[in-house]
């Protein structure tokens, strides 16, 4: 997993609330187990026509949003059933950080386990950001995971608090694998000692 540390990008305005998973990654797409290939679909419903045409004015397609690695979201963001997808696809599309005022609490948990951090903000600073995103391209939004801030294109600054361990996982780009890899030496140090105990297991 990448590590997060400060992340300055381009910020998709999205004030719709409500936006569950299945918006995210629609379930026609669930069939695969990996993680990557999933970007083109993000969104796909709200992106795309039944033909599969661009809809011109979704956020997304548009030209100053198409590389943006930040959403400014509406509140309850994620929510819905707990696929696993629906950070997949936002971190394939190159989303890294997903700003709302509330998330579903399995969506959250899974942003950090997959390297987007998920930032909670009060309603006027979400507002605030929100107003710059909608300024386009131009309008670049810092955030500093070690400081735990959000600086807009004005140079407005917000703070956000974050769990010490989640923040630990994402500085150190450490998935669950990642964290039991850690303890490596210590479980090549049980396996050996369990062995000499147990040499018939």
């Amino acid at each position: 997993m990448d590590k997060f540390t400060t992340l300055t990008g381009i910020a998709a305005p999205m004030a719709l609330v409500n936006i569950d998973t299945d918006m995210i990654i629609p379930k026609q797409f669930l069939k695969t187990i990996q993680r990557s290939g999933l970007g083109k679909n993000l969104f796909d419903e709200m992106r795309y026509d039944r033909q599969g045409n661009e809809i011109a004015d979704f956020v997304l397609n548009q030209p100053q949003y198409r590389k943006a690695e930040i959403l400014v979201a509406g509140d309850n963001f994620g929510c819905g059933s707990s696929r696993e997808h629906a950070p997949w696809a936002l971190l394939d599309f190159g989303i890294r950080c997903v700003i709302s005022t509330s998330f579903a609490d399995i969506f959250f948990n899974n942003c950090f386990k997959n390297g987007i951090l998920p930032v909670v903000l009060p309603q006027d600073a979400v507002d605030h950001l929100m107003d710059d995103a909608r300024k386009g391209a131009n309008a670049r939004i810092t955030v500093d995971l070690e400081t735990q801030t959000v600086t807009a294109s004005d140079g407005t600054t917000f703070s956000f608090e974050v769990d010490p361990f989640k923040k630990h996982c994402l500085l150190n780009g450490l998935d669950d694998i990642g964290l039991t890899l850690e303890k490596s030496a210590s479980i090549d140090a049980f396996e050996k000692k369990n062995a000499l105990l147990h040499p018939w297991a």
